[in-house]
């Protein structure tokens, strides 16, 4: 039984990325999660989000990017889709250091980071229909 939801759905501009991040956490602070566990999900909201905006639709501003945070008990699943590329091999792409464009000096860590912050992410993409990112994280202050 969901508790509480909400859904974002805002323009692929960069300058969205830091609006996401904060709604987030403002929805998640609810949990009364720790200055860290905050700043981890904060984080991963931004790879995903910043991922949708690079890859996604590569850079392209009037394409949307979609949010949507539920919480059940003391954890909260976040959702993040876009209706872009698509990734060709997941688990190439969630391996450190790939990344599908070097020409922009990406690490390629995006996943990695996702992946450490969170206590499970799943990537769910198709190519030339887009992808879903769906990160889980327990909350333990309840």
């Amino acid at each position: 039984m969901v508790d509480n939801k909400i859904k974002l759905e805002f323009l692929s501009k960069s300058q969205n990325e830091g609006f996401a991040r904060v709604a987030v956490a403002a929805f998640i602070s609810q949990l009364d999660p720790t200055v860290e566990e905050l700043t981890d999900v904060k984080t991963a909201v931004s790879e995903a989000v910043t991922n949708s905006i690079i890859h996604g639709y590569e850079n392209r501003e009037d394409k949307m990017v979609k949010i949507e945070a539920s919480i059940e008990k003391n954890e909260v699943t976040i959702v993040i889709a876009d209706e872009g590329l698509g990734i060709e091999d997941v688990d190439q792409a969630m391996e450190p250091l790939y990344t599908s464009r070097p020409d922009l000096e990406r690490s390629g860590m995006g996943f990695t980071v996702m992946e450490s912050f969170m206590d499970s992410l799943q990537v769910e993409s198709e190519k030339g229909k887009g992808t879903r990112i769906i990160l889980k994280k327990k909350f333990n202050s309840i």
